[in-house]
């Protein structure tokens, strides 16, 4: 069963999100949700192990309207391939701090499996091919971040192949 209402299925927004709400109008009352899954990515203080300098702010930006238009079709495909009741994804944009809530992807399904693979499938996915570009202020100066080769391997495993890095 698909949520009829993509409004609440994406959402970009500069906003710090709140868990508890997003999960309780995922699972909106319904009987037969029997997991929720989710997943919450947030600012790190640095970009990669023994990277020099320490992360100040994350710049997202993204195309309004492609970049949802994109979400929407990762979890349609993830409503395809696995049993899930429900599907949100909330992206923020804008000037972030290290340890603030970048995304959630949560998944609402009857049984724990199906929510643990399509959560890691959507995030997967939005990883690699949703349309946002980010930038890190570290004390050297700012730096437009790369696709990272590890984040086409992921998405792979899903019979997805990606070249977004260099």
């Amino acid at each position: 069963m698909n949520e009829s209402n993509h409004q609440a299925r994406v959402r970009i927004q500069t906003a710090a999100f709140d868990i508890a709400v997003e999960l309780a109008a995922l699972q909106n009352g319904n009987p037969r949700v029997g997991a929720v899954c989710s997943f919450v990515g947030t600012v790190r203080d640095r970009n990669a192990p023994g990277a020099a300098g320490s992360v100040q702010t994350l710049e997202l930006e993204h195309y309004a309207g492609m970049t949802e238009k994109s979400i929407e079709a990762m979890v349609d495909e993830a409503f395809a391939r696995f049993d899930i009741l429900g599907a949100r994804v909330v992206h923020r944009v804008g000037v972030l701090m290290p340890t603030e809530g970048v995304v959630l992807v949560a998944v609402s399904s009857a049984h724990r499996g199906q929510s643990f693979q399509a959560c890691e499938f959507i995030m997967d996915y939005l990883k690699t091919q949703a349309p946002f570009w980010k930038k890190e202020a570290t004390p050297e100066g700012a730096a437009w971040v790369d696709a990272r080769v590890s984040d086409d391997q992921a998405l792979a495993r899903w019979g997805i192949q990606a070249s977004n890095a260099a």
